[in-house]
């Protein structure tokens, strides 16, 4: 099963070698693909908030494969456990789940079109978060779920 991350915007600044770290011990566990699009409008260009999210939207719509399933991030999604979580992947793998998208978007949220599309509405949290820090947790709890799934020592919680 293929795992992709798509988001909205590039890491920047102290994040980014702990996220390239977790995504890359992600990737021994899962089919890791990495995806990022531009935030905001363009470069200069200034829009409402709404004008905004649309553009995102319209990015991500073009780089989800078709047919996989897509999991949208979202503060107002399913609470879920690193146990459920882990769960979750391993019944996608068992389903013969080809492709399976984890979306995050941008500052203001993602489109109705995205989650429209996913058949799975993720929280994190209820807090909102930067979506590098989002990013970052992603990476670290689908390698958590591969340390769980392999009974490998990582995971210490229930």
């Amino acid at each position: 099963m293929r795992v992709q991350i798509l988001c909205v915007g590039q890491v920047k600044r102290d994040l980014r070698a702990p996220v390239e770290e977790y995504e890359k011990r992600a990737a021994r566990y899962w089919r890791l693909e990495v995806t990022q699009v531009p935030d905001g409008l363009g470069k200069g260009r200034k829009g409402s908030d709404e004008a905004v999210k649309k553009a995102e939207e319209e990015r991500l719509l073009s780089r989800l494969p078709s047919g996989g399933e897509v999991v949208a991030l979202t503060r107002s999604g399913v609470p879920m456990g690193s146990r459920a979580l882990a769960r979750f992947m391993e019944e996608r793998a068992n389903r013969s789940v080809r492709e399976l998208s984890f979306v995050i978007g941008g500052a203001f949220g993602l489109g109705q079109g995205i989650l429209d599309r996913s058949t799975l509405k993720l929280a994190l949290s209820s807090m909102t978060f930067p979506h590098e820090v989002a990013r970052l947790c992603l990476a670290e709890q689908l390698y958590r779920a591969g340390t769980i799934l392999r009974n490998e020592p990582y995971h210490k919680g229930p």
